[in-house]
């Protein structure tokens, strides 16, 4: 009889486990049902390797249930999918969604922790958002020192293009560490040459990280159980070991400034603001100003600002080789404004309006960050009218609002004009969030905004981009899946002019 009611209560309770499991929220949005403990994850996997990412995966559900808006549960998690501009700006608009998710994959990409400013929230969040912003500025962001910082990178540059004598050359192969060394300039104060081994290790590690991964963190945010039994499929030991190369990279620094401090130094980098604002609250026994939170700061600016503003400039003169007629519109507005000798700088983007439109086109078409967020609710709250539970993810699939027919008209064509007014003028902005809205916008947006005219520019005034040959086809416009989409390698001649 006692076996029989053991039995019984255990059977009771596996049968409570599961109606839970896959039990849905009242007024939760619409989606497919769910399996205990790994939730939507198969199927989100399979739609995404069948539509070529899990961004268009999330659309297709939103065309299934007829609903902007789609309510899933990945793992043990649920996550809310916002599609369209209004459910996106819902999201960006309303307070209850400034959260992060504190899951496995949001700690182990900062080192098991949950600090840094890109992945945390709350007072916290706010506190060394608003230090960074503060000494940024102080530091010239967004100003002259900005711009001297990005010609500097940029004339380097051009030198390396001139050594290849008009070789073909990937571009994606030289752009980024011209984008790093402006960041890492205003965070550490100097550069890093481009033979040091380590930053060639670091540059691929960052390419492979970003597509091992979707931004909902992939199979090692959802079943984060996967890593003990294939560490390697998962992407859990090439996200230990990227962290390990740049806790690595980024403690020599730390540790060269803290022998090297002085208060005179203090407006030089951000490494020795940090260091300053440490030591003012060394008897502070609540103070969140360490050295491992400095590590983590610099890993975000790392990572948020290196590879999508670099993965930008490349696709822009990806196109510009697939489009002729528009490189020679660039060139003619570039050669009637700038002198030769003239390094461009931010204010011009004022006076070549059709080189601006252009790359907010290049944005807008290739999307390369097509999934935004992630996002945590803060509360119970609503979207779209639909209720969300408090702590539910929320991602945001930008993809949806840069190709909306019914206000683009015709998103799948490259068409610069329609960001130039009948004064030529640029208007029509509004529904282009490439670095987010609101509260958690983009920290790096000016600087990534002048890298990319800049570089851009500076590469006209002097080259003209070409195929290797009449015979080479044209670049793939389809993109490699991952956190950031990314332009399969392709070749140009770049042309001395």
């Amino acid at each position: 009889m006692i076996t029989f009611l053991l039995f019984g209560f255990l059977l009771a309770a596996l049968i409570a486990v599961f109606l839970q499991e896959i039990r849905r929220p009242k007024n939760y949005p619409p989606g497919p049902q769910w399996l205990p403990l790994v939730g939507n994850t198969p199927l989100v996997r399979k739609l995404a390797r069948a539509s070529g990412g899990s961004h268009l995966a999330y659309e297709a559900l939103a065309r299934q249930y007829d609903s902007q808006v789609i309510g899933l549960k990945l793992g043990r998690e649920y996550v809310v999918v916002a599609l369209g501009y209004p459910a996106v700006r819902e999201v960006h608009n309303k307070e209850a969604f400034d959260g992060r998710p504190n899951n496995f994959f949001i700690r182990l990409r900062t080192m098991g922790t949950r600090l840094g400013v890109t992945c945390t929230d709350g007072p916290f969040w706010a506190e060394h958002r608003n230090f960074v912003i503060r000494h940024l500025r102080q530091a010239g962001y967004g100003r002259q020192p900005m711009q001297l910082q990005i010609q500097n990178e940029l004339n380097e540059l051009i030198g390396i293009i001139r050594v290849l004598e008009e070789k073909p050359v990937w571009p994606g192969s030289i752009l980024p560490t011209s984008v790093i060394n402006v960041l890492w300039t205003f965070t550490t104060g100097s550069r890093i040459s481009r033979d040091d081994s380590r930053l060639v290790t670091l540059l691929q590690l960052l390419q492979n990280r970003s597509k091992a991964f979707d931004m909902s963190g992939g199979i090692l945010s959802q079943l984060p159980w996967l890593r003990f039994i294939a560490p390697e499929w998962t992407g859990y030991n090439l996200l230990k070991k990227f962290n390990l190369e740049l806790n690595e990279f980024f403690m020599t620094t730390i540790k060269k400034h803290h022998q090297e401090y002085s208060e005179e130094k203090c407006d030089d980098d951000l490494i020795y603001a940090y260091i300053k604002e440490m030591k003012s609250r060394m008897n502070d026994p609540n103070s969140t100003f360490t050295d491992l939170q400095l590590t983590m700061i610099i890993l975000d600016i790392f990572i948020a600002g290196s590879q999508t503003t670099s993965i930008t400039i490349d696709l822009a003169l990806m196109m510009l080789v697939c489009h002729p007629e528009i490189q020679r519109k660039i060139h003619e507005e570039i050669d009637s404004t700038l002198a030769p000798t003239e390094l461009p700088q931010q204010h011009d983007r004022s006076n070549l309006p059709y080189t601006e439109a252009f790359l907010l086109e290049v944005q807008r078409y290739f999307h390369i960050v097509p999934v935004s967020g992630p996002r945590r609710a803060l509360s119970d709250t609503t979207l779209g009218g639909f209720n969300i539970p408090k702590n539910t993810t929320i991602l945001m699939g930008l993809r949806t609002v840069h190709m909306d027919p019914k206000h683009w008209g015709d998103p799948e064509n490259f068409r610069p004009e329609r960001f130039i007014d009948e004064n030529r003028q640029i208007f029509n902005t509004d529904r282009l969030i490439p670095f987010g809205l609101c509260r958690r916008r983009c920290l790096g947006e000016s600087l990534a905004r002048s890298c990319m005219f800049t570089f851009l520019v500076g590469i006209l005034q002097k080259f003209s981009l070409q195929k290797p040959s009449e015979q080479s086809p044209d670049p793939d416009l389809k993109l490699q899946p991952g956190i950031t989409l990314s332009p399969k390698p392709y070749h140009i001649v770049f042309k001395q002019r």
